[in-house]
């Protein structure tokens, strides 16, 4: 196929992309035909998969305006992903101006519509990184001038931990990443879990092998365990959609469950 201007050089057009397919969801033009074949796919198996992932979104906008009414005023989101409707520095400045938001994500795509997306913008950044390089997450997020250790960091693993295999230690990384933010910082996760969900949500995950980046579900306990250190942030580790719903409304009755978690700790 022809590679369209936005895409950058070197992307392979003949495999999916699991950053491309959150887009596709998530009703963004930042895909290929090979993304939205898949997510026929997994839509054919779990067709409340769309669903789900606007629902995540929706969690990532409530947790930055929560952070933003605790007085954080500088965000890290790794793993954010290709900027579609509701991103970080968007809603963060919306409430609070002089808020300032460093990207992080290692899919070229994502990074260079990032890079497009906030030209003009002195305050948001983004970075072409690996979650599995957490030191150097550190390093180079204070080296952009809009990250500083010494004030509260409001720090983001929204939908990418799940991506980290267990031989890469995502509890260490969580904890290289934690352990430096000062006190009053705060951590937000989700995270897909394999606990209680249905046969067609665990076969999702076994089509996600197909993709270059697979899905790795873990349990209550084991996502918890990334807040160690912190202190849970009432109503603490739920199904997503119970995480602080905007309005009553927004829930079911009863509430449906989902297939991921999402809590946020407060260190200190």
């Amino acid at each position: 196929m022809d590679r369209p201007g936005w895409a950058p050089e070197g992307i392979d057009l003949t495999r999916p992309s699991s950053a491309r397919l959150y887009d596709y969801f998530l009703g963004g033009a930042h895909n290929f035909a090979v993304d939205r074949e898949l997510a026929r796919q997994i839509v054919a198996i779990t067709p409340s998969v769309g669903e789900a992932m606007r629902a995540n979104r929706s969690f990532l906008r409530r947790a930055v305006r929560y952070l933003a009414g605790q007085g954080i005023r500088q965000f890290l989101d790794i793993g954010s992903g290709i900027p579609t409707v509701g991103n970080v520095h968007e809603v963060a400045q919306q409430d609070a101006p002089d808020s300032r938001v460093v990207y992080v994500d290692r899919d070229p795509v994502a990074v260079a519509h990032s890079r497009a997306i906030l030209q003009g913008n002195e305050r948001a950044a983004v970075l072409q990184l690996d979650l599995r390089e957490p030191e150097r997450i550190v390093t180079e997020a204070q080296q952009t001038g809009l990250i500083d250790f010494t004030e509260p960091v409001g720090l983001l693993l929204i939908t990418v931990l799940h991506f980290i295999s267990d031989a890469d230690d995502p509890a260490g990384i969580v904890a290289c990443l934690r352990d430096p933010l000062p006190a009053r910082s705060h951590l937000a996760v989700t995270h897909v879990t394999y606990e209680n969900q249905p046969p067609e949500i665990l076969q999702a995950y076994e089509l996600s092998k197909h993709t270059p980046e697979p899905i790795i579900p873990r349990s209550h306990a084991e996502i918890a365990a990334y807040f160690d250190g912190s202190t849970l942030v009432e109503p603490g580790l739920v199904d997503i959609p119970l995480w602080r719903p905007d309005t009553p409304d927004d829930l079911d009755e009863p509430p449906r469950r989902s297939n991921a978690l999402a809590g946020i700790g407060r260190k200190g």
